[in-house]
């Protein structure tokens, strides 16, 4: 008797699970068909995303661009103004400005190439690619500033 009863509890806590295990081919079918319409939707959010991620990448590159371009275009009219300066300068240091400028103007337009040169490689490349723009653009304008404080004085 003791024994029965633990083996009795096992037998129908088998048939019980063996019986809510068990589905119906018409509701395998049905599950099947479900999770696969549920795919079918995520991969068409996730191309929706995708386009999005492209368009704001594409307009966030034409914006930034178009920023630089105009910094670019600021520096070289800082430029050509300091050489109209330095033109009627008659110092002995005109030389040294001069070549100074030289280097400024060379570095401006090496910026403005590396700008029309890049071409989209992802979204590691871009952000690495901004930041080294920036920080090379904040260089550059850090480099004409003490260049109209060094030509004051």
């Amino acid at each position: 008797m003791k024994k029965t009863i633990p083996i009795l509890a096992v037998a129908f806590l088998m048939a019980g699970i063996m019986l809510t295990g068990c589905q119906s081919s018409a509701k395998k079918v049905e599950n099947a068909e479900n999770n696969l319409q549920d795919a079918k939707d995520n991969v068409l959010v996730a191309k929706q995303d995708l386009n999005n991620a492209v368009k704001d990448t594409v307009s966030e590159f034409q914006k930034f661009k178009k920023e630089s371009e105009e910094n670019l275009a600021a520096n070289e009219r800082n430029i050509a103004e300091f050489k109209a300066e330095i033109a009627k300068d008659k110092k002995k240091t005109k030389a040294e400005y001069e070549k100074q400028l030289a280097v400024m103007e060379k570095k401006n337009s090496e910026m403005k190439k590396k700008l029309e040169d890049y071409k989209d490689e992802g979204n590691d490349k871009w952000t690495s690619f901004k930041n080294e723009f920036n920080h090379d653009m904040d260089e550059l304008g850090r480099s004409l500033k003490d260049f109209t404080v060094k030509n004051t004085k």
